[in-house]
């Protein structure tokens, strides 16, 4: 005689509803722990991307995408000039001198004398278009006159010198000068900002009493092409180019580091509330063993038994995942709105950003959702093992 047939695939959802109907506490906090481990992974992955983002760009605003620079000082290279004009990536090029210096502001009346250490920068107008300053910054920039500077907005701060003062510069060649401050430019990273400053090319010639130039700083329409374009404009001529990836190259693995290391940090709260399911179904097949074994007795296959349990996880799983990312996005578009607001001198950057990678969210739930099924095997497995025979004698 057969046994008569069940719709399992419909059976085995309506079991799986009417168990998860009879828990509704332990459930819900089994939900609350997942969501809470998903909303804080989404939250610290976007607040890292922000920071990655936000620092890079502040550093990119008065920082070149790539720097060509002659193995030893020499005039202009028309040739080189005429190479990365022709580019279609480069977008604007500048000649520059670099130099290092001190930089002291004398005493005057209610105020101390002020001094520090700078990286100064001779540019030509055309330095306007390779960094990405304000427009009035910008303004200033391109409008330099001999002996005039500009300086970071914290390297101000230090030295006490601000808009219309005076400044003495003694050089790495130990020549003094005397430059006017014509304003001040702040990007946002602090580390530009207490340590650079710009003056016209001719004022830095004229104290190093050469017409040499350091090389050429180029601004790209794509930074990331900034190692490929390096490679082929100094192939054959004797410059040296160091792309913005390079010169921060120890910046960005730290960032990565710090962007994994937060999310296997932050994931191990996930994994925590997803093993709550495998605690609330192990204790559902403890109570249930007698039903199970009555199931069992009268048709029902191990299969039947284990999706049973199975749909129960990834129903409790699924909610608290769409509950953690509906929470994540709200914190994030909060944060969007009134960011963090961060000491520079300690973060080197003023504010905190967010940005949400697609991407992030896409991992962050399947790897939430692979974890809860995994814990929801453990004790499906084990209710598929009950032996009716034992059970019901």
């Amino acid at each position: 005689m057969s046994r008569p047939t069940t719709p399992l695939p419909n059976f085995a959802w309506l079991l799986a509803r009417a168990h998860l109907t009879r828990r509704r506490t332990q459930n819900v906090l089994t939900v609350l722990g997942i969501a809470v481990g998903v909303m804080v992974l989404i939250a610290a992955l976007s607040l890292t991307n922000g920071f990655t983002r936000s620092l890079v760009d502040a550093t990119l605003r008065a920082s070149p995408h790539l720097s060509l620079t002659a193995y030893t000082p020499a005039p202009p290279d028309a040739k080189l000039e005429q190479a990365m004009r022709a580019d279609g990536r480069v977008s604007a090029l500048t000649p520059f001198v670099a130099d290092k210096g001190l930089l002291t502001r004398p005493a005057s009346e209610g105020r101390s004398a002020g001094v520090d250490f700078t990286t100064l920068f001779g540019v030509q107008p055309s330095a306007a278009q390779v960094l990405q300053l304000p427009p009035a910054e910008s303004a200033v920039l391109a409008g330099l006159k001999d002996n005039e500077v500009m300086l970071g907005s914290a390297l101000a701060r230090s030295v006490g010198a601000f808009t219309g003062d005076e400044v003495r510069l003694l050089n790495s060649g130990m020549k003094r000068t005397t430059l006017k401050v014509a304003g001040l430019f702040s990007t946002g990273n602090y580390l530009i900002d207490s340590a650079y400053a710009f003056t016209n090319l001719k004022t830095l010639q004229t104290l190093q009493g050469t017409p040499n130039i350091t090389g050429y700083q180029l601004r790209l329409h794509n930074p990331d092409d900034a190692p490929a374009v390096g490679d082929e404009l100094t192939r054959r001529l004797p410059y040296a180019a160091v792309p913005w990836q390079s010169m921060y190259g120890t910046l960005l693995d730290q960032l990565a580091l710090q962007k994994k290391v937060i999310a296997f940090v932050v994931f191990l709260i996930v994994v925590v509330a997803a093993f709550g399911i495998a605690n609330v179904l192990t204790l559902a097949v403890f109570e249930k063993t007698q039903e199970i074994a009555i199931l069992r007795a009268i048709g029902a296959t191990r299969g039947l038994i284990t999706r049973v349990f199975v749909i129960e996880g990834l129903l409790l799983g699924f909610t608290g995942l769409l509950l953690g990312n509906l929470l994540g996005l709200a914190i994030s578009a909060y944060f969007t709105v009134r960011p963090f607001q961060l000491p520079g001198d300690l973060y080197f950057i003023t504010s905190l950003p967010v940005e949400v990678k697609w991407s992030d969210l896409l991992w962050v739930n399947v790897v939430g959702l692979v974890t809860t099924m995994l814990a929801a095997l453990i004790p499906a497995r084990r209710a598929a093992n009950v032996e009716p025979a034992k059970i019901i004698r």
